[in-house]
């Protein structure tokens, strides 16, 4: 069974197609909560880069590469193409970037995306990050459709529970 890359910009909806899944009875990580990163300070000291914690998705992925069980593993970090060659699908999930703005101001469970200065963040990811995600996806799912598809289309990517 697959391992996949759930990847994409704030607001997309990697956490309600996660969701989703969870739902239908499949592993999913969500690698933005449980200690799956780690914080980076950058050379200039202009802040931090969080990046996955390579050992424990190794670790992560080789538990499913054994068991046959499929694995929907969310993130976008830079790091994430170490382990493109592992997964046997790269999805993005995406959204015109006032779609992704309009969810990210109105959703509660999500504190990130509120501040001005994290929605220039927001809009410069989507600028800079965005087409390297696209230039590396195998699948790109355009999540304004009704989440049920996005879900459907994912598990497709997975085989039969």
């Amino acid at each position: 069974m697959a391992v996949i890359l759930v990847t994409g910009m704030s607001g997309t909806g990697k956490s309600t197609a996660l969701d989703g899944l969870a739902r239908r009875g499949y592993r999913v990580v969500d690698t933005d909560v449980g200690g799956w990163m780690r914080e980076i300070p950058f050379p200039d000291g202009g802040g931090v880069e969080t990046l996955w914690r390579e050992e424990l998705i190794d670790a992560l992925i080789a538990e499913h590469e054994r068991s046959g069980e499929p694995l929907f593993i969310a993130g976008t970090v830079r790091n994430q193409v170490a382990f493109h060659s592992r997964f046997d699908e790269i999805v993005l999930l995406s959204a015109p970037l006032e779609v992704t703005l309009e969810r990210i101001a109105t959703r509660a469970a999500n504190p990130f995306g509120k501040s001005a200065e994290e929605r220039a963040r927001i809009v410069a990811d989507t600028a800079g990050v965005e087409p390297l995600l696209r230039a590396s996806a195998t699948v790109e799912i355009d999540t304004r459709r009704p989440v049920t598809e996005t879900v459907d289309r994912l598990a497709a990517l997975a085989g039969r529970r």
